[in-house]
């Protein structure tokens, strides 16, 4: 049980203030960012913070990392829009449930360790993209929607009040940092544009105008939906793109956490948490979500090491649903979208403009695909699966390249080739063109010792070539291989000659 829950180590000293003071201060900062992104998608405010409150603790208690803070974030929900606009919030509810299903299979598999293979480039496109979507989508809030149905910008006195405020939230948000960074700027944002509205009794939009929260404790509830294959088939593909992006997220995040504190947490025990976490949501009203990184730095910086502040800050989040409903109602809208609009800010990487002329033709090319798609498309995972789908490629050529072959004949009258790069699918065809098997010697050693077979491609390519040789009644040794590499060409017609002494052993090191 010690192993399996952290929370309850006694082994391990807790400081309780910095934890309590770190859990209120990341459920205050959690909750405008839950409140703007459930608005964002149409839905009820109040799905934003159960999924914030569901979310964190069942993370904060079941998670690979403590200090690490989940809740109803942005790209997550950011993939489901168009669901949500399509066939309504039930499907919603199934697809989150659904995603959290296979969130929990990619961690019972072991699966987690995948999340290395995104290069820099791709997660630079990734944040990018993100970014640029929450800030066009704060933009829409500048429109106003008639008794008609006609959506049209603000005009006139509305447009300079929702701009003033906005741009007065930015403002406090950028600069009250400089002075103290004890209380989270976008809380102090919130609270002096909330006061400045009622002191002076300013009209404006408020989230009370968009949604009422009802101020209940989540309730069981399956949803209504038909249990069809036909209904499989809406949700399967967003549940996918839903649980890729939330891993991503969450796998990168648990990374940064382990480089801050210098330590190690368990990518698949918290793929698992995660997945039991939207099942929760699913079932339980929450709009889904992930780990959060800004409120995770929060939380880090406020001196969190341990699973309690997660807790504090989700039971937080569920005393303010239940009885601080009629002043989160009167919030007004301008403050959530400036709040929004600095998340936006930050989640941009701005390194990746200031490194542009320092980074490869490729990479560059690689990082704006992926935020071009995720603009475009608003989807996440397909982003990024076809940014690490270019890198490979890009990697496999420039690899395929360096197959070269130095070549002598000793005093016996044998031909060496010493092949040097690896021998994979790309540089098969280039390795073939390396050898004249009609005028080579009766025989010829391939030296694979600054080699490596890799794949499929590499084991026909050499049993192509031995055939070759053996036509001609010439005999070929393939000299200083790995011993998994002769595994691999056991049934090939070859003679293989072996420096048992010197041949590497190359294995995967399994994940402890």
């Amino acid at each position: 049980m010690k192993n399996t829950i952290s929370l309850f180590d006694f082994s391990k000293k807790i400081n309780y203030k910095n934890e309590l003071l770190a859990g209120f201060t990341v459920a205050m900062t959690m909750i405008p960012e839950s409140l703007s992104f459930a608005i964002l998608a149409g839905l009820s405010p109040l799905t934003g913070l159960y999924a914030a409150c569901l979310m964190g603790i069942v993370t904060a208690v079941l998670g690979g990392r403590p200090g690490m803070v989940s809740g109803g974030a942005g790209a997550t929900i950011v993939v489901l829009i168009a669901l949500i606009k399509s066939h309504g919030i039930e499907y919603l509810f199934a697809t989150v449930a659904l995603a959290g299903i296979l969130q929990m299979l990619v961690g019972v598999f072991k699966l987690g360790k995948f999340v290395r293979l995104i290069p820099q480039p791709v997660m630079y496109g990734f944040l990018n993209g993100l970014a640029i979507i929450i800030f066009m989508a704060q933009v829409e809030q500048f429109k106003i929607t008639d008794a008609n149905g006609v959506i049209s910008w603000l005009q006139g006195m509305p447009l300079y009040i929702m701009g003033g405020l906005t741009a007065l939230t930015i403002a406090v948000v950028y600069f009250f940092p400089k002075l103290t960074k004890t209380v989270p700027a976008s809380l102090v944002a919130i609270v002096v544009v909330f006061v400045v509205v009622l002191g002076f009794n300013i009209p404006t939009k408020t989230v009370a105008d968009i949604a009422h929260i009802s101020g209940n404790l989540p309730t069981f509830h399956i949803p209504k939906i038909p249990f069809s294959l036909e209904t499989l088939q809406i949700i399967f593909p967003y549940a996918l793109i839903m649980a890729g992006v939330g891993l991503i997220e969450s796998l990168l995040t648990l990374s940064m956490v382990d480089e801050i504190t210098n330590s190690k947490g368990n990518a698949n025990k918290e793929s698992v948490a995660q997945g039991l976490a939207n099942i929760t949501n699913g079932f339980f009203g929450g709009m889904g979500g992930c780990a959060m990184v800004a409120q995770t730095l929060v939380n880090l910086n406020a001196g969190s090491r341990a699973r309690l502040s997660g807790i504090i800050a989700s039971v937080m989040i569920l005393l303010i649903i239940l009885f601080g409903a009629p002043i989160i109602e009167k919030i007004p809208m301008a403050a959530l979208v400036g709040v929004m609009m600095m998340v936006a800010i930050s989640t941009f990487q701005w390194v990746s403009i200031r490194i542009v002329n320092k980074m490869p033709k490729s990479d560059i090319f690689v990082g704006i695909t992926v935020a071009l798609i995720t603009v475009i498309l608003h989807n996440l995972a397909l982003a990024v699966l076809v940014g690490v789908i270019i890198s490979a490629l890009v990697f496999a050529w420039d690899n395929a390249k360096r197959i070269r072959a130095r070549k002598h004949t000793d005093e016996n009258g044998v031909k060496h080739y010493e092949i040097l790069g690896p021998l994979f699918f790309g540089s098969a065809t280039a390795f073939a063109d390396k050898f004249d098997p009609i005028n080579d010697p009766d025989e010829v050693v391939v030296d694979f010792k600054e080699s490596r077979i890799v794949d499929m491609s590499a084991i026909d390519a050499v049993d192509k070539l031995s055939k070759r040789y053996k036509q001609l009644g010439k005999t070929l040794f393939l000299r200083h291989l790995s011993e998994d590499c002769r595994k691999m060409l056991k049934n090939a017609e070859a003679v293989v000659e072996i420096n048992i002494q010197d041949d590497p052993t190359y294995k995967v090191m399994p994940e402890k």
